[in-house]
């Protein structure tokens, strides 16, 4: 009987295994699934042993991964039989199947109870690794004591008590109450005398559960963990089952001294000796070997002793020591151990005063910035920003600056923060600090708040040795060819105020000094031009007695924006028009700003009160610290403590640079672009009339990423990114798949996003997706705004980026749910790798309710991205022009299908598409001339140029030619404007009844032998 059954059992394995296929697999397991329940039914006429073999079958069906939900009752009347055969299958079956919170699971607990408290060692293993394994509290409120008995047992085996007490571990992490600690702590000190190593550890690891939730009833077994370490450094006694790669129980070492440090202090002086011999021991022991396995053994030994040695503050000889041995560390060859060494020394800093001991390796440290391993770098920039002083600032603020030329695109924000924090601290002259902050924004102006250049208006302002040099410092860098906005901002800022101070020098004057900055003004955004409209009325101040060809430059600029749809800046031209006219009044209205008053700034207060709170926590905690998600949830809700939600808050304008801001400044803090934050008097309750109402503000992007090695693409819940998609790609009619219709035109609105950066992307009935973009050489960063719209959450949210061949794109986290009426942010960094019109596709999914909603978008990310407007001089042009002979570096085609527009309208295109208009270039009135410079990792800046030609009394058809130094990009370029010359704006659409989508055409659409009209058609 016995053989036939257990050749019944392996006869349907061996039909498992022979299945060609999964269809076949089910099929075989339906008909056991069935054969199982026909008998279970007739339970009366089952013998334990052939109730033990169906049981084994249903265990072996569960571990295919097809569900088991019957047959639960008969494995757990298992565990009562007799026979260990018997009790063995139902204890494993019932640990698998059944979870803590099963109902079966009661009907056992008694059977389990009288196991553990009888006399068989072998029943009592099985019944202690069930409760191990899934013991709730039920469990531990029943079984706890007779637990506790089994393990300060003096007749028990020691392997019975090795699994009593993990067993009992596991009930005091699920109800830490079983454990009275009154009487406990003195046995669990008695456990610590144990000779067995395998009781030993266990008991451990209960002891590091126990002190962690409470300490202070634990005190009797500090010196008993102090003489189990001294034991096993000294290797007195140690079995060689327990011995690995020669280190004696590494597992043991690293939990004793894991529970030394949840005790705060050491006070008796002969255990703190005694303790300080053994971490002495270890520190001088260890070293790096050949053999991989016992460097892990004994590395993780080193390191926690670095942990608890840094708890206890030991003397600066033996930091000293610590510091020596992690310099070797951060020298080697294995990756693992220079990211140890470099955390490491990192914590060191943190907690203990060894600055200057580590000082010495900071060669070395700068060396990691160029490691290949970019969790290295980032180690290695914590550890350079932490020990940063006044003796080397310099040096590590310089090093951090080159470094910022090939830092990768994730890191720069943190980067520069870190700089600009470095050089306002340890600053040795405030012209050095101009000096850093000027080239920080210069190199990586995306990357730089606000509150960079708001400090160093202040600290300009507040010195009036400061102000001719940092005047002279803004002149030398707007006579660069290109420079970033924020450059533009301060330069702009500084200049009108103190510009005056420079008139002696040559190159100084205040028309040279406008016409410097005028430069700049149509490459700037809308927010920046107050700034440079408030600097001109400060230079039309300095012209005094008056220039007129100046004073009327300026005052047409003023009449020019008298009319801007911007209220700033319509409030300021119109105000600054008037103010003119008041002659030598004028000097005072505009007279130089007055100083600040002094104030912490607000980078170095966040930084200090982030060490603080850093400091404060132990070296156990530091490592035990979650890492949150960079994805921003922005609710309609108020706050807990009374104050209305973000978007209930406005900001009011008022003019800029004049001592109006001064008289303000008591009631609100006035920034140094005159921006006064002040509370919109609407109501809290009142609800905000769109969710993504907050679109056209400032990015509001998260913090760095989570530190540790970067995957190759992102696998968190609900977003990944797909790195081959180009299959998916070449499907350029992306329409959405879901029975919820989309409000608006999809194609208009991906039009409309080419030529802005900040709109929305797509809109239906549940939910809103922004974009807010910002671009800088081939580097891009998108912020997409997903927007519930509902008062019910949107669940099961899922994006995958499928990014063409020639884009890099890293998406951060996507939460499953965003909540009702709120908002959440995802930032996507883009790295352009080479010239290409190929599209990345948004496939984006969510439930609402029982509605499924799946929908792919074609992103933004696209080739006039990466372009850069400049312009160029006929010296500069023609030679150019006249190099790029023919093809490929040169193309021309004729264009029919063009849609109708003068040649002004054609010039504002041009202009949105980043292709600079350059009048005067081509005699022919009729003809445009633009440049650009294309950005990209493979042909990095390339100036591209273009020539169009109309024909007044044909606007459909014209002659474009294009060149440049690279025969993709010219290729790209020429098809990228052709295409959007021919692009034909559809109407837009109103909301769609949610109706399930009518059933397509089968057959193909006719052939369309005009590309122009091909590409109208897909939009």
């Amino acid at each position: 009987m016995a053989l036939s059954g257990m050749r019944g059992l392996s006869v349907f394995i061996s039909d498992i295994r022979n299945c060609q296929n999964k269809e076949q697999e089910r099929l075989r397991v339906d008909k056991e699934l069935g054969n199982v329940r026909t008998r279970f039914k007739n339970e009366k006429g089952l013998t334990p042993y052939e109730k033990k073999k169906y049981v084994w079958k249903m265990l072996y069906i569960y571990m295919l991964g097809y569900d088991v939900d019957f047959g639960h009752m008969e494995a757990v009347s298992l565990i009562s039989a007799p026979k260990y055969p018997e009790k063995q299958v139902g204890y494993i079956v019932t640990s698998c199947l059944l979870n803590e919170n099963h109902d079966f699971l009661r009907l056992a607990i008694n059977t389990v109870r009288n196991d553990i408290i009888g006399r068989n060692e072998t029943f009592q293993c099985l019944a202690l690794t069930l409760v191990g394994n899934i013991g709730g509290r039920e469990f531990a409120e029943s079984l706890a004591p007779d637990v506790q008995k089994l393990l300060i047992s003096s007749s028990c085996r020691p392997l019975v008590r090795k699994k009593a007490a993990l067993c009992l571990l596991r009930l005091f992490r699920k109800n830490p109450d079983v454990v009275n600690v009154d009487g406990w702590s003195d046995r669990m000190a008695q456990l610590l005398d144990e000779r067995d190593f395998g009781v030993l550890t266990s008991s451990m690891s209960l002891l590091v559960a126990l002190v962690a939730s409470n300490h202070e009833a634990y005190w009797s077994c500090l010196p008993k963990c102090v003489k189990v370490l001294e034991r096993l450094a000294r290797n007195q006694d140690i079995p060689q089952e327990y011995t690995y790669y020669g280190i004696p129980s590494p597992w043991l070492q690293v939990k004793t001294m894991r529970a030394l440090q949840y005790f705060p202090t050491i006070e008796d002086p002969s255990t703190r000796r005694s303790l300080f011999e053994v971490l002495q021991r270890i520190l001088m022991g260890t070293d790096v070997v050949k053999n991989v396995n016992k460097n892990n053994a004994s590395h993780s030994v080193l390191f926690e002793a670095l942990a608890l040695v840094m708890h206890l503050d030991a003397e600066k000889e033996m930091m000293s020591q610590c510091v020596a041995l992690l310099g070797k560390f951060i020298a080697v060859r294995e990756p693992n151990i220079r990211y140890l060494g470099l955390e490491n020394m990192t914590r060191m800093l943190m907690v203990t005063d060894v600055q200057d001991i580590i000082k010495r390796h900071q060669a070395q440290i700068i060396t990691s910035l160029k490691d290949p391993d970019i969790s290295i770098r980032r180690r290695a920039l914590d550890l350079l920003y932490g020990m940063c002083d006044v003796s080397n600032a310099k040096d590590i603020v310089e090093e951090l600056l080159q470094y910022l030329n090939t830092a990768e695109f994730v890191m720069r924000e943190e980067l520069s923060l870190k700089i600009a924090i470095l050089a306002e601290k340890f600053a040795p002259d405030l012209s050095w600090y101009v000096d850093v902050i000027l080239q920080l924004i210069d190199k990586a102006g995306d990357f730089v708040s606000d509150d960079i250049w708001f400090r160093v208006v202040q600290f300009v302002t507040n010195n009036e040795d400061l102000q001719p040099y940092a005047a002279l410092k803004a002149r030398e860098y707007l006579d660069k060819p290109a420079i970033h906005e924020t450059m533009v901002k301060v330069s702009a800022y500084i200049l009108g105020e103190y510009s005056h101070l420079l008139a002696r020098r040559p190159g100084c004057s205040p028309k040279e000094i406008f016409s410097l900055i005028h430069e700049k003004l149509p490459t700037v955004s809308t927010s920046t031009i107050p700034i440079l409209l408030s600097t001109y009325a400060k230079i039309l101040m300095h012209t005094q007695p008056p220039d007129s060809e100046l004073q009327n430059q300026i005052l047409a600029i003023f009449r020019k924006y008298e009319s801007c749809i911007d209220a700033e800046i319509q409030q300021r031209a119109v105000e600054y028009l008037e103010l003119s006219k008041k002659g030598a009044a004028l000097m005072d209205v505009l007279a130089e700003m007055p100083k600040f008053p002094e104030r912490q700034s607000s980078l170095i207060k966040k930084a200090e009160d982030t060490e603080a709170d850093t400091a404060e926590q132990s070296a156990h905690k530091l490592r035990t610290q979650q890492q949150t998600s960079n994805a921003l949830a922005v609710t309609d809700q108020p706050s807990a403590n009374g104050t209305p939600p973000v978007s209930h808050l406005g900001l009011v304008k008022v003019p800029s640079m004049t001592n109006t801001d001064r008289n303000l400044a008591d009631q609100g803090e006035t920034e140094p672009n005159g921006t006064l934050s002040v509370v919109d008097p609407q109501p809290p309750s009142a609800p905000s009339p769109d969710v993504l109402g907050d679109l056209l503000g400032p990015l509001a992007i998260e913090g760095p990423q989570p530190d540790g090695a970067q995957p190759a693409h992102n696998l968190g819940s609900g977003v990944g990114v797909a790195p081959n998609a180009e299959d998916a790609l070449a499907l350029a009619p992306v329409e959405e798949t879901a029975t919820v219709q989309p409000i608006g035109n999809i194609a208009e609105r991906f039009h409309a996003l080419v030529l802005k950066d900040s709109g929305i992307l797509y809109e239906d009935p549940y939910i809103q997706i922004g974009i807010k973009a910002e671009w800088r050489a081939h580097h891009g960063r998108l912020v997409l705004f997903l927007g519930n719209k509902n008062t019910a959450p949107l669940i099961s949210v899922q994006a995958l980026i499928l990014p063409p061949s020639h884009l890099r794109m890293e998406l951060s986290l996507v939460p499953e749910t965003i909540p009702p009426r709120a908002q959440v942010q995802c930032p996507l960094e883009v790295v352009n790798l080479r010239p290409s019109r190929d599209l990345a596709v948004l496939d984006f999914s969510y439930n609402f309710g029982a509605q499924l909603v799946n929908v792919k978008l074609r992103l933004p990310a696209i080739l006039n991205k990466f372009l850069q407007p400049i312009s160029v001089s006929a010296e500069e042009f023609f030679p150019q022009w006249r190099s790029l002979s023919g093809p490929p570096l040169k193309l021309q085609e004729v264009v029919r299908g063009v849609r109708p527009m003068l040649l002004p309208e054609m010039a504002n295109l041009f202009n949105s598409l980043r292709l600079m208009v350059c009048p005067g270039l081509d005699p022919n009135a009729n003809n445009l001339v633009a440049s650009t410079t294309f950005y990209s990792e493979s042909t990095r800046a390339m100036l591209c140029l273009v020539r169009i030609e109309t024909d007044p009394a044909d606007r459909t058809q014209l002659r474009m030619t294009v060149a440049s130094g690279d025969p993709t990009l010219t290729f790209e370029l020429k098809e990228f404007i052709k295409e959007q010359l021919v692009f034909i704006p559809t109407a837009p659409t109103a909301a769609a009844p949610l109706v399930p989508p009518q059933p397509q055409p089968t057959s193909p659409p006719p052939p369309v032998s005009d590309p122009g009209a091909l590409l109208a058609g897909l939009l």
